[in-house]
C-alpha cells in the first residue's frame, strides 16, 4: 500500500467494486460490468493482471490496471471520479502501473486512448508514451483510438524518468 499526500493506493479487491462501478458508469459509454472486474481481479491473483485503486479518506476516487505479458504490459483501463479529475490522481495511478511493469520485467508498455481525450494523451506522454498508430472506430464502433507505446522501460533512462515523476511533480 502506498500513501502520498492524502491519496492511498492499494490493490483492487472485490470490496471496492461498488465504488469502482459508480465511477465506471460515469466515465465510460460502455462500462465494464461487475463480472468483468471480478474476472480481472481473479486474473490478478494469477499474476496476469495488476489492478490498483486510489482512495481519499476511504472513498475510491480512481482505479487502473495492466495486463502483464512476458516482456510487455498493456494498460487495460484507468479512470478517475469526474469530480476529482485534474487533481493528479491519474499520475499516481499511471506511475504505479509503470513501476509494476518494470518490476515484473517488462521492456515496453502499450495502451489505447480516445482521439478526443487530450488530457489522457498528455498524461501518457509525460510517462514516455508516443503515438504509434490508429485503431479506427475502436470505441463503441464510432471513435478512433490512438495506440501509444513506451519502449525501453527496463533501462536506466526510464528509471530516472519515473523517479522524476514522484512526489509533488505528479
Amino acid at each position: 500500500m502506498m500513501t502520498t499526500r492524502q491519496i492511498v493506493l492499494e490493490p483492487m479487491r472485490r470490496k471496492h467494486l461498488k465504488q469502482i462501478l459508480e465511477i465506471e458508469n460515469q466515465v465510460y459509454p460502455r462500462p465494464w460490468t461487475h463480472g468483468v472486474f471480478t474476472d480481472e481481479i481473479a486474473a490478478a491473483r494469477r499474476a496476469q493482471r495488476y489492478y490498483v485503486v486510489a482512495s481519499i479518506d476511504g472513498k475510491v476516487v480512481g482505479y487502473a490496471g495492466i495486463m502483464l505479458g512476458v516482456e510487455e504490459a498493456h494498460v487495460t483501463n484507468i479512470a478517475i471520479d469526474p469530480a476529482r479529475q485534474g487533481g493528479g490522481i491519474g499520475s499516481y495511478l499511471m506511475h504505479e502501473l509503470c513501476a509494476v511493469a518494470v518490476d515484473c520485467g517488462c521492456k515496453s508498455m502499450s495502451l489505447e486512448v480516445r482521439v478526443s481525450n487530450k488530457a489522457a494523451q498528455a498524461l501518457y506522454a509525460k510517462f514516455g508514451f508516443v503515438p504509434a498508430g490508429i485503431r479506427q472506430r475502436y470505441y463503441e464502433n464510432s471513435e478512433d483510438a490512438i495506440v501509444m507505446w513506451c519502449h525501453d522501460i527496463d533501462g536506466d533512462e526510464y528509471a530516472a524518468k519515473l523517479a522524476s515523476l514522484t512526489g509533488e511533480d505528479q
